[in-house]
C-alpha cells in the first residue's frame, strides 16, 4: 500500500516578500489587462529572462562567441539533444 499522495501546490504561491495586498493589487491589474498586453509582457518577461541567462552564460564562458553564447542559451531552453540535432553543435564542455 502507498502511503497518500502529498496535496497539490496552492495555484498561486504568494511571494515570500510580497504583502498579501500587494500581490492582490498585481493580480487585479493582471485581470484588466486586454490579451494584447498579456501578450506584451509575456514577451518583455521572456526577454529579460534570455538577457539574465545571457549574462550569466558569459560570465561561465567568458572566451565563447556570441554565436556559441546563442547555442548555449538555446541548449538551456530547448534541451542539448534537440539543438545538437537541429543545429549540429553541442557544447565543447559537454561529453
Amino acid at each position: 500500500m502507498h502511503p497518500p499522495s502529498p496535496p497539490p501546490p496552492p495555484r498561486f504561491a504568494r511571494p515570500l516578500d510580497t504583502a498579501a495586498d500587494v500581490e492582490a493589487l498585481r493580480f487585479e491589474r493582471y485581470a484588466r489587462m486586454s490579451p494584447a498586453e498579456k501578450a506584451a509582457r509575456v514577451v518583455e518577461l521572456t526577454q529579460a529572462a534570455c538577457t539574465l541567462s545571457l549574462a550569466g552564460l558569459r560570465a561561465r564562458h567568458p572566451h565563447a562567441t556570441e554565436p556559441d553564447l546563442l547555442l548555449r542559451l538555446a541548449a538551456l531552453r530547448l534541451g542539448a539533444e534537440t539543438v545538437r540535432r537541429a543545429y549540429g553543435w553541442r557544447a565543447p564542455d559537454v561529453p
